[in-house]
């Protein structure tokens, strides 16, 4: 077998989703070709029913592809399936444990379904659930955890048998703010470990903060990849948000109609700037009109601009 840096790799991949056992269905992947190397935070962005999630599950064993390659550090996933599972880690969308069970023996367990023996499934258990925060809650059943603590728990049992690949899909669902900013920093501090990380996320926030490279899937095709950077260079306007001291009126809108302006809220307006336009000019016009302006503020993650665009281009 030869050596690779690709920790997973995927070419001419489709995945045909039968409809009532008949062979023409869903086409969930329409050959997508993508190569993430050992070591990368890799980001896979896309709208609901994109392909995402197929492609996760086509890595992790857990759906059958169609047709194309996959490898899993350099090994095939049909000629070495178990193999290639033993390098990846999975945290897949929905929880997927028994509620009654014990928090710690829920991590054992997946231990020892990789063969760790006790011994040493019990102080790798231990590291990494004081990793996630998790160790005072061991005899609590996954029942009384939290929303934000199941996530984790997923996270925890993910890591026991120590893979050198994390697939993470949509692993801050329904977390609040300062959770997720609580497993950004320990998912940074794993990747920069050593750990290949690959995400799939409806928080463009997260990847533009965590991955350094992206790639757009919009029905079953990649649209775009590259790193944060290539992709935000992308970006031939700015969105701004302006707070007005005042409700604006609609006569007041129908004067500024050669601005690219949108009324979110009674003092909320929607500011797009295309280059060559300055966020000081579109003040001085909107001034003029007596709108006062108390505040400019960006309207989210700059990803989420280029993904918007991107997306709104390929339907």
């Amino acid at each position: 077998m030869e050596k690779t840096d690709a920790a997973l790799k995927v070419e001419n991949l489709r995945k045909v989703y039968a409809k009532d056992g008949k062979k023409a269905g869903t086409e969930a992947l329409k050959g997508v070709s993508l190569t993430i190397r050992s070591g990368e935070f890799f980001a896979l962005l896309g709208p609901n029913g994109a392909g995402k999630s197929t492609i996760i599950g086509i890595l992790s064993g857990l759906v059958t592809k169609t047709e194309g390659l996959a490898e899993v550090n350099g090994l095939s996933i049909d000629t070495y399936p178990e193999k290639a599972k033993s390098f990846i880690g999975l945290v897949p969308q929905e929880f997927n444990f028994d509620i009654f069970e014990k928090v710690i023996n829920i991590v054992l367990n997946q231990a020892g379904y990789y063969g760790i023996p006790r011994a040493e499934a019990l102080p790798r258990a231990e590291k990494v659930l004081k990793d996630l925060g998790l160790w005072e809650k061991k005899d609590s059943t996954a029942q009384a955890l939290s929303g934000g603590m199941k996530r984790r728990l997923m996270i925890a049992r993910a890591l026991v048998h120590e893979p050198a690949i994390l697939l993470l899909d949509e692993p801050t669902a329904g977390v609040d703010v300062e959770l997720r900013r609580g497993m950004w920093d320990f998912l940074r501090e794993l990747n920069e470990s050593g750990t290949t990380i690959v995400l799939t996320t409806h928080y463009l926030e997260e990847a533009e903060m965590l991955a350094s490279r992206v790639a757009i899937i919009n029905k079953g095709q990649i649209i775009e990849e590259g790193s944060v950077k290539e992709l935000l260079t992308k970006l031939n306007f700015v969105t701004l948000l302006l707070d007005t001291t005042e409700p604006v009126k609609d006569a007041t809108m129908h004067l500024l109609r050669e601005l690219k302006l949108e009324r979110i809220d009674e003092t909320t307006l929607k500011l797009t700037l295309k280059p060559g336009e300055t966020v000081n000019d579109a003040i001085r016009k909107i001034a003029a009109t007596g709108i006062q302006i108390a505040n400019v503020r960006n309207s989210g993650s700059r990803l989420e601009e280029v993904f918007v665009n991107l997306i709104e281009k390929d339907t």
